[in-house]
């Protein structure tokens, strides 16, 4: 049963960060500058890949897939921040804090599928070569790549139900910059220890399986290189798989503490400054990462510079 109209308040109240009006000021001119750059080098990503004829293979489809879900991640929390550190727009409604939520928690879980099946993917190009082409079609990549979004859609399906059925008596007022799970069911006057248990399975699930499919193919990965004879050859096999590590480096050394809390509800101060490596900090560096490491993105974009 939904909650009602007595215990379903009209609106929440976002925290942000508090502080001091330069640090308002600060953080917002931080998560703006970063918002920018977020969505205009991922957006340059995007366009690069689909006007460069060299990079229309898997290893970057399945990059384009990764700069629109962080486009779309980023936009999903940074805009609503930026508004709350300006102290405007504080209050938000139940089910635009339900949308948020959904929308943050699907493109994350999105975003562990899409990493796995990237190392998949470097796993057949590194240590099954001859058999890459047959293996990695376009079809069964493009498989992957729905089967990532698919997956990270419906894994949160089932915590928006029940979060949508908790009662909050008061405070309306959420510890957080976004609708975030921990601190928003934290205001609930009624049981969630259904939401917890869901929302720890679904996050170990997740976590676990992609984690396991990267750590397997980074294994093999390793293992292939070490036996490659020449050091070039080594460093050229690398090479194309060192981008996606940083940035598998980068997501787990982050978004694994958010899950390691004895309760949903502890630590929720320390989880508000860890989603900012997430939901600011990452998707900003990603582009950056596969675009000064990656020879073949610096090749073309090079190549689109100078107008050839």
């Amino acid at each position: 049963m939904g909650p009602d109209n007595e215990s379903l308040p009209l609106d929440f109240l976002l925290l942000g960060f508090s502080g001091p009006p330069v640090l308002q000021i600060s953080l917002f001119l931080l998560f703006l500058v970063m918002y920018v750059l977020t969505v205009g080098g991922n957006l340059a990503i995007l366009l690069l890949v689909a006007t460069s004829r060299p990079l229309h293979t898997p290893m970057y489809f399945f990059l384009s897939n990764l700069s629109f879900l962080e486009i779309w991640y980023t936009t999903a929390a940074v805009p609503k921040a930026l508004a709350i550190q300006l102290g405007h727009s504080q209050t938000i409604s139940f089910i635009s804090c339900l949308l948020q939520m959904y929308l943050v928690f699907s493109l994350g879980c999105t975003e562990y599928f899409l990493l796995a099946a990237m190392a998949y993917d470097r796993y057949l190009a590194i240590c099954t070569p001859l058999h890459y082409s047959a293996i990695m079609s376009s079809v069964f990549s493009v498989q992957l790549a729905m089967g990532s979004w698919l997956c990270g859609f419906m894994a949160i399906a089932v915590p928006t139900v029940l979060i949508s059925g908790l009662s909050f008596c008061g405070p309306h007022t959420i510890n957080h910059f976004f609708c975030d799970i921990a601190p928003w069911i934290a205001l609930a006057c009624s049981s969630t220890q259904a939401v917890e248990l869901v929302s720890f399975v679904i996050a170990f699930l997740v976590i676990l399986s992609s984690c396991l499919i990267t750590l397997v193919s980074y294994i093999y990965i390793i293992g292939t290189i070490l036996r490659i004879p020449s050091a070039s050859g080594r460093s050229k096999a690398f090479s194309t798989c060192s981008s996606h590590l940083t940035v598998v480096l980068l997501w787990y050394g982050s978004t694994i503490f958010l899950h390691v809390r004895t309760s949903i509800k502890e630590g929720l101060d320390l989880s508000k400054a860890v989603h900012v490596l997430n939901t600011v900090v990452t998707p900003v560096l990603n582009p950056f990462i596969y675009t000064l490491r990656n020879q073949d993105v610096r090749t073309s974009l090079r190549r689109k510079l100078k107008g050839r």
